[in-house]
């Protein structure tokens, strides 16, 4: 039978103005950077893809890297895409990003204007779309001048070839820059996205002020910390079973931080949440986070995530309580 949507997908999910920009992203997105390639079964990611949908996630977050191997989530999607969502593209936000290797030779990563064209050409051919609707540079290139990565963006939009541009990982004054450049040029920047989560908070650093104070907005990825902040790693089985493959350093659930974990769980257990519900809401505290960027493998993690918009608002007792939990954690890097 042909897919359609729930007629109440609009009801409870939860949108945000963007920076000063006419968009609003929900709350909650789904990127699909890992279990949307070649390793999982298209029925399942379908599966996914349109419960979110139903559940008024109307933001996809894909770059050209993204699989494995590379390239494929961008190809699945675009298949599900065509057989179900087509009929609602206007609804819809899609984005992809370049940066991060992809090809053979000088051109196939980083930020020059041939990679970020050719890459978005590329997506757009994969997906069998016309358009995106955010393109990112996905992280800052040491080599490449920014007024080159900066105009390439711009003259995309121009093209028609997206709608609105972003950045991915750049530091505080690498964005006021490029925000500046972007500006000058006439293609103010939509987004900005992050890795940003109760684990690592570098933004807080100087990068959430130039966001305010430029008018952008963000959505923040690795919201949960890799799978930390949920209820796979609350104990030391749990953890050795969740991280089969070696994908999270074993610093990254020690018993000290276990503990850690645990006495989260019970804050969040008081308030009637998961420890991955009360991470999307103290990441969304305070309304300087657009959208959280959530990740999945299975339907019922994406209705879980969805949920955490309904709990109340994070207290100041119980922001101080977790910031006191998470003293001297510290971020593990990947």
């Amino acid at each position: 039978m042909p897919y359609i949507a729930n007629e109440q997908r609009y009801d409870d999910m939860s949108y945000s103005r963007s920076g000063k920009s006419g968009i609003k992203l929900p709350q909650i997105a789904l990127g699909l950077w890992q279990n949307f390639g070649g390793n999982r079964t298209l029925d399942i990611q379908e599966e996914m893809i349109l419960r979110a949908f139903d559940l008024g996630i109307n933001h996809f977050d894909l770059a050209n890297n993204y699989g494995p191997p590379p390239g494929s989530a961008e190809e699945n999607f675009g298949v599900i895409y065509h057989k179900h969502l087509r009929p609602y593209r206007d609804e819809l936000l899609i984005s992809s990003k370049a940066g991060y290797h992809m090809w053979s030779g000088p051109y196939g990563e980083w930020g020059s204007r041939k990679n970020l064209i050719a890459s978005l050409d590329q997506s757009l051919s994969r997906m069998g779309l016309d358009y995106v609707d955010i393109f990112y540079h996905h992280r800052p290139d040491p080599d490449t001048p920014l007024e080159e990565t900066m105009t390439a963006l711009d003259h995309i939009v121009r093209q028609g070839k997206a709608l609105y541009v972003g950045l991915s990982n750049y530091n505080a004054q690498q964005t006021q820059e490029a925000v500046t450049i972007l500006r000058g040029l006439g293609t103010p920047c939509l987004v900005h996205q992050p890795n940003y989560s109760m684990l690592n908070r570098w933004i807080e650093e100087g990068l959430q002020d130039v966001l305010d104070e430029q008018g952008v907005g963000s959505i923040a990825f690795c919201p949960l910390g890799r799978g930390q902040l949920t209820n796979k790693y609350v104990d030391k089985i749990k953890a050795e079973r969740a991280n089969p493959t070696g994908n999270l350093k074993k610093e990254s659930y020690t018993d000290e931080r276990i503990a850690k974990f645990e006495a989260l769980q019970a804050v969040a257990e008081r308030r009637g949440q998961t420890i991955s519900q009360l991470a999307l809401n103290w990441v969304l505290r305070g309304n300087r986070v657009t959208s959280a960027l959530i990740g999945a493998s299975r339907v019922l993690q994406i209705e879980e995530n969805v949920a955490a918009l309904k709990a109340p608002e994070l207290t100041a007792a119980d922001l101080s309580e977790i910031d006191t939990i998470l003293d001297g954690i510290g971020n593990i890097p990947w």
